[in-house]
């Protein structure tokens, strides 16, 4: 998400678990950039036995126009949540692969509680709702779920279908649907500290606090944000806690490379969409964006034509976004369907991202099956103005959604909200697809484990009030 305060993010709960089979390598080549491909549809189908992995509520639905089995299609279904039954919830320990939070999503200035009291499914839908009550001192209460450390996946499309809550003329909500590395809880900020939004590989500059030691390189004191509080200052992070330079005997997860150094881990993000509605225009986006750390000089990523494309630049536009000095964006501003909301006529629609992990790799992110924008990793290559290396395309994410409020995102029309609480964000279903040659499932594989790190610092992914790393 973005416009952050502070090294925190949000998410759920859960078990160390393998949802799938065998585990594929996540460093091998993951297959050819969709530059120019037509549609998500040509290249993603279910498999032919959707429920052979077995999951509550994961039978697609028939009419699934997009994803019909086709054998000479090379993809899988590998998860799939249609939440066909009424009356789930998802408190602690009630379902396999969602939880939700129950606390202050602080991080972003948040003005809701989050509750588990505010998500079920009701009408063959997850409903996930933010009214105006008062809970725990705060004047709203959202709901927030995702399935950390219980369903992760390295590569492949994923996807939802959605109806957005409110209105597309009342500017204010921040819905979001998104991932994030499983070594990060979001909300529990103490597990973000140091992860988030690291994606980084590298022992330098880049891996340090403030991306500096004894006042080098001078850039990093000078390319960042420019306003009075920062003067110039490129970033206030205080290191990846887990970076290539950890030395044997410090703890780290691993693994390591043929080199004996470790690989550098984190909890980078990769959002789906976060809605917003401009206030101008009284028009309906989404930002489709990814965050990242360390930062490039100005915050400006490598944004030439070779490393970029919109589809449809007579209604989408790049984020003039960039970041700050807690993160790095590079975002794309995307007009969506303006019936698809909750006070409009209600339709759902699919918004998917396809992305491919590490250097060579690359994110998509498709409306309906068609591709809006995407950015090759190339983009976020090395930047000797600020001496750091190349920051890959995420590996290991789990998967959220959420409904808050909150005016880091943008201006809130408190008066227009006031006549259309509760909100709901509506929730068809939500899938996962893989290459037949590279499903690559599970929160603890044996070449990116998690289970024992997080097993080893419980307070730190189970208390939400601790807010930065103590260990």
């Amino acid at each position: 998400m973005s416009r952050f305060t502070d090294q925190t993010r949000y998410s759920d709960g859960g078990s160390a678990s393998s949802l799938l089979g065998t585990q594929n390598s996540r460093k091998a080549a993951y297959g050819a950039s969709p530059f120019g491909s037509p549609s998500a549809s040509e290249k993603f189908s279910m498999s032919p036995d959707p429920l052979a992995w077995g999951g509550a509520d994961s039978q697609p639905e028939p009419d699934d126009y997009l994803h019909n089995p086709d054998p000479k299609r090379d993809s899988e279904l590998v998860f799939s949540d249609e939440f066909n039954t009424d009356g789930r919830t998802f408190y602690p320990g009630d379902d396999p692969y969602w939880e939700a939070v129950d606390l202050h999503y602080w991080g972003t200035n948040n003005l809701e509680w989050y509750s588990p009291r505010q998500i079920t499914t009701q009408g063959g839908s997850l409903r996930i709702s933010l009214d105006n009550i008062e809970s725990h001192n705060l004047n709203y209460e959202g709901g927030m779920m995702s399935t950390w450390n219980k369903f992760c996946f390295t590569g492949g499309y994923f996807t939802a279908s959605l109806v957005l809550p409110g209105s597309s003329d009342v500017w204010g909500l921040w819905p979001a649907w998104w991932s994030m590395g499983n070594l990060g809880r979001a909300g529990y900020g103490a597990s973000l500290d140091g992860m988030w939004p690291y994606s980084y590989d590298s022992c330098d500059y880049g891996t340090l606090a403030n991306q500096s030691y004894n006042g080098r390189p001078a850039t990093a004191f000078t390319t960042g944000d420019p306003g009075d509080m920062y003067k110039g200052t490129l970033s206030y992070l205080p290191g990846q806690r887990l970076s290539r330079c950890t030395c044997d005997g410090e703890v780290h997860p691993g693994p390591k490379h043929d080199d004996g150094t470790y690989w550098g881990r984190a909890a980078p993000e990769i959002d789906v969409i976060e809605a917003q509605v401009d206030q101008w225009s009284r028009s309906g986006h989404v930002s489709m964006s990814g965050q990242w750390a360390p930062f490039n000089a100005h915050y400006q990523w490598l944004n030439t034509t070779d490393n970029y494309h919109i589809y449809n630049p007579d209604i989408d536009h790049m984020n003039t976004y960039l970041g700050g000095v807690y993160q790095q964006a590079s975002s794309a501003v995307v007009m969506t369907n303006q019936d698809c909301y909750q006070h409009n006529t209600g339709c759902y629609e699919e918004y998917g991202v396809e992305y491919a992990p590490g250097t060579d790799g690359y994110i998509y992110w498709a409306i309906n099956s068609e591709p809006r924008w995407m950015v090759k990793a190339a983009g976020l290559g090395p930047d000797p103005i600020v001496n750091i290396s190349a920051r890959p395309v995420p590996y290991e994410p789990y998967l959220l959604l959420n409904q808050g409020i909150s005016e880091n995102f943008g201006n809130v029309a408190y008066g227009l909200l006031a006549e259309q609480w509760p909100t709901v964000m509506s929730v068809d279903w939500v899938r996962v697809y893989q290459p037949v040659d590279k499903r690559n499932i599970g929160c603890d594989p044996p070449d990116f484990p998690t289970a024992a790190y997080i097993a080893h610092y419980p307070e730190a992914y189970t208390n939400p009030n601790m807010t930065t790393w103590e260990h």
